[in-house]
C-alpha cells in the first residue's frame, strides 16, 4: 500500500459515494486506474465493506454505553454469543481487569439494563461494569498516514 492507496482510502472514508473519476482526480489518476486500485484494496481485505454512517440518536438509539465484561473463563471463543445481541455494535477481547469490552447502543436505559441481563446469561460471564456516555465530542475513522510509504 503506497501513498496513493492511502489517499484513496482517506477520500473514500470522507465520501464513499464518489465516482471513480472524482477519486482519480483527487489523487492524480484516471478513473480506470482509481477503480483498479480500489478493486485491489477490496480484494486484499483493506476495504472490508462500503456502508452508510447513520446517526444513532436520530435513528432512536440515543443511549451509548461501554461495558467491561468479567469472566470466570477465557472469553475468546464467545464471539457468536456477543454477536447474537443486536444492541452490541462492537465487541473486543481485551487484556486487563476485564475479559471483553463491548459497545452497546439502546433507545433507553431500561433497554440497556435488559442487554446487561442478557450479557450475564452468556456462559462464563461473572460480572459487568457499564459506563454510560453523556456526550460524544467526536468519532472518526482510523487515521491513515498519507506521507509514509509501506
Amino acid at each position: 500500500m503506497d501513498h496513493i492507496d492511502r489517499s484513496l482510502l482517506a477520500q473514500l472514508q470522507q465520501d464513499a459515494t464518489q465516482s471513480y473519476a472524482a477519486l482519480g482526480r483527487s489523487v492524480g489518476l484516471s478513473a480506470g486506474a482509481a477503480h483498479e486500485r480500489v478493486r485491489k484494496l477490496r480484494e486484499h481485505g483493506v476495504i472490508r465493506r462500503t456502508t452508510v454512517e447513520v446517526d444513532p440518536a436520530a435513528a432512536g438509539h440515543a443511549v451509548l454505553a461501554y461495558v467491561m465484561v468479567d469472566s470466570v473463563s477465557w472469553m475468546g471463543d464467545s464471539a457468536e454469543a456477543f454477536a447474537a445481541l443486536p444492541e452490541i455494535v462492537e465487541a473486543h477481547v481485551i487484556a486487563g481487569s476485564a475479559s471483553v469490552l463491548v459497545k452497546v447502543r439502546t433507545p433507553t436505559t431500561e433497554q440497556l439494563q435488559d442487554v446487561l441481563r442478557r450479557i450475564y446469561a452468556i456462559d462464563g460471564v461473572s460480572g459487568t461494569q457499564a459506563t454510560v456516555v453523556l456526550e460524544t465530542f467526536f468519532e472518526r475513522p482510523a487515521p491513515l498516514e498519507t506521507t509514509a510509504e509501506a
